[in-house]
């Protein structure tokens, strides 16, 4: 019989990982204190049509979390509302821009980095990542800044903050405004300094994966009060603190969170730091013994990453290396009880909505000749690490996997070994 779980062997996992979501009874008596106090709503029914904040005593939860996760990374102000997707969006709209503006986002992303781009009738200008941290390249930035470019937007992707040493200097430069997708960044650092506090704004999600989770749920957090007043108000369907309830001052969504949701989120917050310790601590044990497989190469952790988050765990794969492709590897992994995965299939300008080009009423919105005549598809050209990452060289782990002890670690470096030594075993 075969070593290996694929051909009918023992796996080397029975059992599962971490679980995910953690919770216990401090969520369950929060949410049982909103739910008992019939106010599951920010601003209780029928108190009137003001939109004003209630008395000291009788705060809501979600004004209470928008200050403590805001102070937690080092932001003056934080504005709560359904879902990361939405916090981009309105990030983006507070900025004022013009139809047919640029903003730079790398090639290796969830979607939602450049939907939120061209929800605001603006255009997403895709640049190559870095090969040893799947994070923006630096040194890519500079030759796709044209005359129509208005903002850098980087996603800590993974939850390893981007090297702001070059890319500040580089947006000051250019006079651009930086946009931080902190959607996998919860409570990350760059030398002692929150990710979402650097640039004009930081955006984070709290969907069932992330690194906290309310199920759904995001925060827009920044350090500039023009822009958080105007997502305060886009939040709120473009109404304006103060003023009467149906009284409108601009365009904006109904994107609000739930008293709910923000009880859970403030018991997440309370847990953050320690998980954060305990993710951290794993992947560098992991990241050791891994590294020692030729043709296994976990991304570099910079040393200038004082807080890493991993949202997701990743090491690079060389099939030539290993004499195995990647996706047989990933399906032999999986059959040891390891849970892992290739990521992106492509990178996400290859996705069917880039390459068709179907946004606005099923067409280009913009206008103008350059942006109607541009190609999506020719972006692989200059993104060759984005490209590798996702046709064979990524490999992904989730956050939760993380968060056990080293007997776990020892488990996936036990079933990667096991793979990599019956490889000729796999068809």
């Amino acid at each position: 019989m075969s070593n290996l779980a694929l051909k009918g062997g023992n796996p080397v996992r029975t059992g599962p990982f971490h679980e995910w979501p953690v919770c216990d009874r401090r969520e369950e008596e929060a949410v049982l204190a909103v739910l008992r106090s019939k106010k599951w709503w920010r601003f209780a029914f029928g108190q009137g049509v003001n939109l004003a904040e209630p008395e000291e005593g009788e705060r809501s939860q979600v004004a209470c979390f928008q200050e403590e996760f805001a102070e937690y990374h080092d932001c003056r102000y934080g504005i709560a509302a359904a879902n990361g997707t939405g916090t981009l969006e309105m990030g983006i709209r507070a900025m004022n821009l013009e139809v047919g503006d640029e903003i730079i986002v790398p090639a290796y992303t969830y979607v939602a980095s450049a939907t939120s781009i061209l929800q605001n009738n603006a255009v997403p200008i895709f640049v190559d990542i870095d090969p040893d941290t799947y994070n923006l390249d630096p040194d890519k930035i500079e030759a796709a800044i044209t005359a129509r470019t208005r903002a850098i937007m980087v996603v800590h992707f993974g939850g390893q903050p981007v090297d702001f040493d070059k890319i500040l200097p580089l947006a000051e430069k250019h006079g651009l405004p930086v946009l931080e997708d902190a959607a996998h960044a919860h409570g990350c650092e760059w030398k002692g300094r929150k990710a979402g506090s650097f640039g004009l704004f930081g955006s984070f999600s709290f969907q069932a994966s992330k690194n906290m989770t309310a199920g759904e749920g995001g925060i827009i957090c920044s350090n500039n009060q023009e822009i958080a007043a105007e997502c305060d108000s886009l939040m709120w369907a473009g109404r304006k603190t103060g003023r009467p309830w149906y009284e409108f001052h601009r365009l904006g969504w109904n994107y609000r969170m739930t008293e709910i949701q923000a009880a859970i989120l403030r018991i997440q917050l309370q847990r953050l730091a320690e998980q954060n310790s305990v993710r951290e601590k794993n992947a560098l044990c992991l990241s050791g013994k891994l590294k020692e497989f030729p043709g296994i190469s976990p991304l570099r952790h910079d040393r200038r990453v004082t807080n890493h988050g991993y949202h997701i765990y990743m090491f690079r794969y060389n099939e030539k290396l290993t004499g195995l492709s990647r996706d047989n590897f990933i399906r032999a992994l999986a059959a040891e009880g390891i849970p892992a995965s290739g990521g992106y299939t492509f990178p996400l300008y290859k996705t069917p909505l880039f390459l068709n080009k179907k946004f606005i009423n099923g067409s280009f919105p913009l206008g103008t000749k350059y942006h109607e005549d541009i190609d999506y598809g020719a972006f692989a050209e200059k993104c060759p690490v984005a490209e590798k990452a996702c046709s064979s060289e990524a490999v992904w782990l989730p956050q939760n996997v993380l968060l056990g002890n080293e007997n776990d670690m020892n488990d996936v470096v036990s079933a990667v070994q096991k793979v990599l030594e019956n490889k000729n075993e796999i068809e």
